[in-house]
């Protein structure tokens, strides 16, 4: 279907880029994304997906809004506090752009549900926090070989990953290569416990919000095999190599030899 005339003044931005134009932009207008975290990473990841006109956005969260969210989540307000995330996220997409339709999940996802909601989507993106949760995703997606972009942050830095281990030839790692374990509790960084800057789910939303309209569109250099680490304080990132574990447990269940 060609865009219409709305479309192409909101998105002429995007129409302008050669290597994106009218075809790219009706490529995102087709494509279904799925947001799990509606909390400090998924705030800005919904706000320029939306903006960006990716034409479903599922998102994930069963939480509500708290006075302390709204340092950094910021497509919260004060009158939202008390109201689930879900219902004002929706209400932040419809503002920002009537072509998306948004699809609420107002629950946890867990090993019970997770092959379902991810189901209709073509692209998932998480920012959780919790690795029973990464886990949970990472076994789903392999499973159902979709592309999961991993986010996360600490006190001053983030990290951001994708994974796609059932790609040809099947060299590429998945998340539970990358972290076998959880590590100890003791070592979890916990931003109610030690905090976090606020400005930085901003940066590592973004960062995820750009890598995923890059593989929706097929541009540049794939992120899958590497992580990106950011450093907040030293104002540096790094790329690192990502090796596939031999003796990985998700591999060798949900990958055919």
């Amino acid at each position: 279907m060609p865009l219409n005339n709305d479309q192409i003044d909101r998105y002429a931005r995007h129409i302008l880029l050669k290597e994106v134009g009218g075809q790219g932009q009706q490529k995102l207008l087709d494509a279904r994304v799925l947001i799990v975290g509606a909390g400090g990473l998924g705030a800005p990841i919904i706000q320029y997906l939306a903006a960006a006109g990716v034409g479903t956005l599922g998102v994930a969260d069963d939480d509500v809004v708290a006075l302390s969210n709204l340092q950094r989540q910021i497509i919260y307000g004060t009158g939202d506090v008390g109201a689930p995330k879900i219902d004002k996220a929706g209400e932040a997409v419809a503002r920002l752009n009537p072509d998306v339709q948004f699809i609420p999940h107002k629950e946890k996802i867990d090993n019970a549900n997770v092959d379902a909601i991810i189901a209709d989507y073509d692209f998932i993106i998480e920012g959780v926090d919790t690795f029973e949760a990464r886990y949970v995703l990472n076994a789903a997606c392999m499973k159902a070989q979709k592309p999961l972009l991993s986010a996360a942050v600490g006190r001053f830095d983030g990290q951001l990953a994708l994974f796609k281990p059932y790609e040809a030839p099947r060299t590429l790692p998945c998340y539970r290569c990358f972290t076998p374990e959880p590590p100890p509790l003791d070592a979890q960084v916990n931003c109610s416990e030690e905090g976090v800057i606020g400005a930085l789910t901003g940066v590592m939303g973004a960062l995820a919000a750009m890598e995923a309209l890059k593989e929706l569109l097929g541009l540049g250099d794939s992120l899958a095999g590497k992580v990106l680490l950011y450093d907040g304080l030293g104002g540096q990132m790094r790329r690192v190599t990502l090796p596939a574990d031999p003796a990985c447990v998700d591999c060798n269940q949900y990958l055919d030899p």
